[in-house]
């Protein structure tokens, strides 16, 4: 097989990788409008893994699902079958790559494609709980404003908590509807605020959920409170856009540098090759 084919598709591989990785640094990921859905490869790995689910998951990754949103009502053994089952997937992928790789090639396909594929899930969890996060952060302000104004009206916290969480919708309105439903089945206020700043382990929330605990026990009124939570909710949402920004330049720059630019030289030395080929070749017939 000719080296130009092989240089021109690795290069498109490389375009299309730092094209992707451009898209998901300025557009913030996946879109926040609309049903976040569980990727159906994600569920015939935890369909395939039915049979591991017995293996006993890490301690914290329960708590980790939970500040994704529990997707599907995902739980921990769940995902845990999903990465062995995603590591044995990796082992067969890897004996299939490394069978004509060279040398130490081999060896790291080996090795590597099967740890890619335990840790995939791992990924794809992180980045929606990122995602949920960034969510969280851009409409907090707005639904502390909402609920300072029914707690200035007259109603309680928690009525006030299930009319906002009704009227608005994203992943903190759905926690204010929960803790509505825990209050409403008994359950008191404070550890159905604690679960939520469990759920959603954002500096902003518990600072939120500290500041209800202090005008509680020091008789500040709730509006006064809410209200300065919501100036500082929106200083914090303005500084982490600030951060993001900071942070995009260097990822565009190393997705530049390493992908795209590396895809137009090996285009180039592509077409070179093929020139050079094409004129050997030309060169012997007419000799």
């Amino acid at each position: 097989m000719s080296a130009a084919p092989l240089l021109a598709g690795l290069a498109a591989a490389l375009a299309a990788g730092g094209a992707g990785l451009l898209v998901a640094s300025v557009g913030g990921g996946p879109t926040s409008r609309g049903r976040d859905r569980t990727p159906a490869i994600l569920r015939l790995l935890i369909t395939a893994g039915a049979a591991l689910r017995t293996a006993a998951p890490p301690r914290d990754l329960d708590a980790r699902i939970a500040a994704a949103g529990r997707p599907a009502g995902l739980r921990a053994r769940d995902l845990m079958a999903a990465k062995l089952a995603a590591a044995a997937l990796g082992a067969f992928a890897g004996a299939a790559l490394s069978a004509p790789a060279p040398g130490r090639l081999a060896v790291m396909l080996l090795a590597g494609v099967p740890v890619a594929g335990f840790l995939a899930p791992d990924l794809w969890l992180a980045r929606r709980a990122g995602e949920r996060a960034r969510r969280i952060r851009r409409e907090l302000p707005a639904l502390l404003d909402l609920l300072r104004v029914g707690v200035e009206s007259g109603s309680s916290l928690a009525h006030a908590l299930r009319e906002v969480g009704a009227r608005t919708h994203g992943p903190l309105a759905a926690e204010w509807r929960a803790v509505a439903r825990q209050v409403n089945l008994g359950v008191p206020l404070d550890l159905a605020l604690d679960r939520m700043a469990e759920r959603a382990p954002l500096p902003e929330v518990r600072a939120l959920r500290a500041a209800l605990d202090r005008a509680r026990r020091h008789g500040v009124p709730l509006g006064d409170t809410l209200a300065a939570q919501a100036r500082d909710a929106r200083f914090a949402l303005a500084r982490h856009a600030r951060e993001e920004a900071a942070r995009a330049g260097p990822k565009i720059q190393l997705v530049v540098a390493l992908l795209l630019v590396p895809s137009v030289l090996l285009l180039v030395a592509a077409a070179l090759l093929s020139a050079l080929l094409g004129g050997g070749a030309a060169g012997a017939l007419s000799s």
